[in-house]
């Protein structure tokens, strides 16, 4: 059954056309107007069906009658598109973590080793490392700041021991206290910030396992996480320099 479609706002100075209607009930919102036909301009959108039409409309019928609420629609991206992300870094990858463990790290053989003797005897040569190596070796900067608490947890400790091995291949990582944190009002959020353009937000459960990618880009909320990407930095310490104040 057709839904009655309600008018929100017309363009009065072109007889009426275009016109923008909303479907009562939902988040949706139909636009009438001038057909775009030129086979051009047709060719340069994306992932135009054959079903689906285009029309242009002034900028002032959607600054006037358009939604003025802020939706937030989340992006979702798979784990391989993530990973793919940085490859295509162009200058910079920088990351927050803010979490007192992460399961995965708990299931490798490195983890098991710390738990046994206290230190990880790292391969440098495993496809990460060379990887990491060689982009770096390119001018691109790969940086973390990792919160911990005070005395570290099992699994920060760890984190600790892996910086040995980041910094080996060219990352920089950097840690902040969890009582400096929230004073910063810091988010508890895990995150990696993308030539400071594109954010990768990653999400866990309750058993902190990773389970999902959500992409922002969105320049008002990019510019967010940027400013916690300066506060942070401005307060963390290398992380050798850790020592007695998280117990490690």
């Amino acid at each position: 059954m057709s839904r009655r479609l309600r008018k929100v706002g017309t363009n009065s100075g072109n007889d009426g056309c275009p016109t923008l209607y909303e479907l009562p009930g939902t988040d949706r919102y139909v636009v009438q107007g001038d057909r775009v036909t030129d086979p051009g301009e047709l060719d340069q959108l994306d992932n135009l069906t054959p079903a689906e039409g285009a029309v242009t409309v002034p900028r002032e019928l959607l600054a006037n009658f358009g939604p003025k609420e802020p939706v937030h629609v989340a992006q979702w991206i798979s784990f391989e598109d993530f990973g793919g992300m940085f490859a295509k870094v162009k200058h910079s990858a920088w990351r927050l973590e803010t979490r007192r463990r992460y399961a995965e790290d708990e299931a490798t053989d490195t983890y098991a080793q710390f738990l046994a003797e206290g230190r990880v005897s790292w391969d440098l040569d495993d496809p990460w490392c060379v990887n990491r190596r060689e982009q770096a070796a390119l001018g691109k900067r790969f940086e973390r700041v990792r919160v911990l608490d005070e005395p570290a947890t099992e699994g920060q400790r760890y984190l600790l021991d892996n910086a040995r091995r980041n910094t080996a291949v060219g990352e920089r990582i950097h840690v902040l206290s969890r009582s400096r944190a929230v004073e910063l009002d810091l988010p508890a959020e895990d995150f990696w910030l993308f030539d400071g353009r594109v954010v990768a937000l990653l999400h866990f459960d309750a058993e902190d396992n990773m389970t999902g990618v959500e992409l922002i880009t969105n320049p008002v909320e990019v510019v967010r996480y940027a400013q916690v990407r300066e506060a942070a930095e401005h307060f963390a310490v290398p992380f050798d320099q850790a020592g007695a104040t998280f117990g490690v």
